[in-house]
């Protein structure tokens, strides 16, 4: 039997775990306070039973005071079997709205830590999904402008690049038999995040949230607006033979306005410590 063993149990993991469990995999996940049957991040002697039985070891869980958890606490029990590490294409930094692919330079952005993270992953072998935005059920702009938490900034040059959890899912599943390496696993249609907003709200029959001054956002959001680039996904097309469900944001909000309620991700078809992702 096939074993994963998830380093954070987040919202890209428990959608990836539904999946393989149906698939007849066994998989096991850490949480900060062992949540839903998982087990505690800190529980030594669980993990290292875990990581001895699994044929499979994906973590999710991002830096913390600019170091990995997983690595500095459990690396020593990594063994040869399958490695694979939930990144953010945030390691590329500020690209003035060029493309970048898996060959850009990594570590010159506000993400320093991250970059270290995704680079000491790579030196273990590990396959590497860099992802960009993540949306999909419960976790969407149609959410935000339902909440009244969307707005938009006014900024037409600013270009983001995003993925539906379905398509990420389907990208770390495909890496199950790809080489070691980097992957970026964005959609085909990077754009400013004010179409993707005000489309969300069109599609629900709100009008487009307030525009808003940048200084009137969060540090951190003001650092997320800071970079402007769009992400290159041929190489996980032509290495995985991944084929994404939702090529565009389009798509994959139709998809979620025309579910009645929030509901786990679903799978797509064939194609901190961690609860990020």
């Amino acid at each position: 039997m096939s074993r994963l063993l998830v380093f954070g149990m987040g919202y890209v993991a428990s959608a990836l775990a539904a999946r393989l469990t149906r698939a007849g995999w066994q998989v096991t996940g850490t949480t900060r306070d062992g949540r839903d049957g998982t087990i505690r991040f800190d529980d030594d002697a669980a993990v290292v039973a875990a990581l001895a039985s699994a044929t499979h070891v994906l973590s999710s869980v991002p830096p913390a005071d600019e170091r990995d958890p997983v690595l500095d606490r459990y690396g020593a029990w990594l063994g040869r079997g399958w490695l694979g590490y939930l990144s953010s294409t945030g390691v590329y930094g500020d690209a003035g709205g060029a493309w970048v692919d898996e060959s850009a330079p990594t570590g010159g952005g506000r993400r320093v830590a991250r970059a270290q993270a995704d680079a000491a992953w790579l030196a273990r072998g590990a396959r590497v999904f860099r992802l960009p935005g993540i949306y999909g059920p419960g976790r969407s702009p149609i959410d935000r402008v339902r909440s009244g938490r969307a707005h938009r900034i006014g900024l037409a040059t600013q270009v983001f690049s995003r993925v539906h959890a379905d398509d990420i899912v389907a990208g770390v599943i495909a890496g199950f038999d790809a080489p070691a390496g980097a992957y970026n696993l964005a959609d085909d249609v990077p754009c400013p995040q004010d179409d993707v907003v005000a489309f969300a709200a069109s599609l629900i029959g709100l009008p487009p949230p307030p525009v808003v001054s940048l200084d009137s956002l969060s540090p951190m959001a003001r650092g997320f607006y800071a970079e402007n680039r769009r992400v290159a996904n041929g190489k996980a097309k032509r290495v995985l033979g991944w084929t994404l469900r939702f090529p565009d944001y389009r798509l994959g909000l139709r998809a979620l306005s025309a579910m009645t309620s929030p509901s786990p991700v679903t799978a797509a078809p064939a194609a901190a410590s961690g609860d990020q992702r």
